[in-house]
Parts: C-alpha cells; structure tokens; sequence
C-alpha cells in the first residue's frame, strides 16, 4: 500500500501527531483534541485497517504501520513531530522515535513488552472483542447515546466509561467491529513483536500507564531501562486508553514533554555555538573540519 492514511488536522503551533490503539479510531482523542489544538498543530491520524484508512497489503508489523503514518506525516509536509500514543498507537510512536521522526513522545501503555502470558490474555480479550463487536454492532450506536450505554460498551477500556462521548463509544465501533485486516494486525503487531533498537531514541519519552489498566498491566515500565531519557508516571483512576479518565492531566503531561524537548534544544544550540567559538587544539583541529555534524533532518522513509 502506498496510499497515505485518514488524517485530521487543526490547531496551530508546533505539529503532534495522535495515535490511537488498535480496536479504536481517531474519535478516542475526542476529549482532549480541544485543548491540544490551542496549543499545537495536531495530526489526528487513523492506523491502518481503522476508521477511514485503508489496510495494508503487506504484512502489517510495527515496521510497516509505521512506514505508512511516515508517508502520512511527509504528505501533510511536517518532518520531525511531537506524538501522543495509546497502546499500539504508543508502540508506533517508539518507532517513530527509533527513527529520528519524533521531537518528544508520551506513550500511554505501548504494547511490545508483554511477557507471553500476558499476550495470551491480551489476545484472547482483543478476539472476544472484535467477535462481540460484530455481533452487537446494529446495538452500537443507539447504546452510545446514554451515559449507562457507553458504560457498557467502554468499561474494559476506561476507569470512567459514564464520562465519555458519544464520539468515543463510536470508535470502539469502528476499531472493534468495522475495521480491516484485524486479525493480522493483532497477530504480527501486537502478539509477535518485539521492539529492537529503543537504545537509538534521543529525543525526550515519558511512559504514562493507568493505575485501573488491567489490559497492559506491567509493560510500560519495562520500557524505562531500554529507552534513554524516558521518565515513566502513573496515572491515577485511569484505564488502559484514558483520554476521558483523565484528559486535563494527559494535555498536561504532553505539554510538559514538548517544554523538555525544547530546553533540550535550547541546550544543544548553546553547546554548539561554545563549540564553534571556543578555540580547538591544534591537534584536532584538522578532524574536526573533516568531522560532519549530525543534523536534525528527518530521514526519508525506506520505499515498500
């Protein structure tokens, strides 16, 4: 597939990328889209097989779900983006970080670090919900409507599924229920894989994971060794995609991430311009002309 994926833009500011786990769409973001686009440029991008995207022809890994919101990301012209991430939505974000392509991340209960299990439970639970999402998907849209009818819907999903929208409750319709290729994305990009090379992330990670998620349950944290700079915070009375649970505390923590990765980049400037001002010894001055500087340029994305 070459074709880039559904995306919303709005806001204005610096770009960020929402990217929503695997049985939602983008409408999961509705609670916190408002106060993020005051702030920020925000792409909110649907993964392939959800919502209005099309599937992948190839084999849907980690790899190649990012490689398509890269090819997404190129075609709305932005190069290295902030990222909010829910799940496997975190675990792409990771990716991008891996890459080059995020300027900070907040990576709410990534998948990837789940012990088998684990992932035995979380497959289970994912394949009873894409079943019952099929056989109750006529019942869907009216349930969504009431406060009591979203509860059941969401309740495995959010600590507060009564305070969600309809918007939300609508997503897990079109995660659950309508999406494509779900079978394989559940296989290769949540059950087999198996995150490599965390160590290359430079850029500022923190690792959010609700207190009420029993769905990812320890695996966030075992990021924290394997992701330099990655700060790790628990989120209070919150479910495994807690953007209604909590979303004035989750705007904060990407607000905050984004200010890290700026007094970051202010801090580089400044050592660069010491470095070029401060005299060289002679004896290295001569490598270091040779020497090229690495560059913030987002590396172009592999052709598949």
């Amino acid at each position: 597939m070459t074709a880039t994926l559904s995306v919303v833009r709005s806001g204005a500011g610096e770009p960020l990328l929402l990217l929503h786990g695997w049985g939602s769409s983008r409408r999961d973001f509705a609670a916190v889209l408002p106060a993020l686009a005051e702030r920020f440029d925000v792409l909110n991008v649907e993964l392939p097989g959800s919502g209005r995207s099309p599937h992948l022809e190839v084999r849907p890994t980690v790899a190649a779900l990012t490689d398509a919101v890269e090819r997404t990301v190129d075609g709305e012209g932005v190069g290295r983006v902030h990222v909010l991430g829910n799940s496997l939505g975190a675990r792409v974000a990771l990716e991008l970080a891996r890459r080059g392509r995020a300027r900070s991340v907040v990576a709410i209960a990534p998948s990837g670090l789940n012990i088998w299990p684990e992932r035995v439970l979380q497959g289970t639970g994912m394949a009873l919900a894409r079943i019952v999402g099929r056989a109750a998907e006529p019942l869907i849209g009216p349930l969504s409507r009431s406060a009591v009818g979203r509860t059941a819907l969401l309740l495995p999903l959010k600590a507060r599924p009564w305070a969600t929208g309809r918007e939300e409750a609508i997503g897990a319709r079109e995660g659950f229920a309508d999406s494509r290729d779900y079978w394989r994305t559940l296989f290769w990009a949540l059950l087999v894989d198996v995150p490599r090379g965390m160590d290359r992330i430079d850029c500022p990670v923190l690792l959010v994971q609700g207190t009420a998620d029993w769905i990812a349950m320890g695996q966030t944290v075992r990021y924290l060794p394997l992701v330099p700079r990655s700060r790790f915070r628990p989120l209070l009375a919150a479910g495994h995609a807690p953007l209604s649970d909590r979303p004035q505390g989750i705007v904060r923590l990407v607000e905050q991430t984004a200010r890290r990765a700026a007094e970051s980049d202010d801090t580089g400037t400044a050592a660069d311009e010491a470095d070029r001002t401060a005299p060289a010894p002679p004896a290295v001055i001569a490598p270091l002309r040779r020497s090229g500087r690495r560059t913030g340029t987002a590396p172009s994305p592999s052709p598949r």
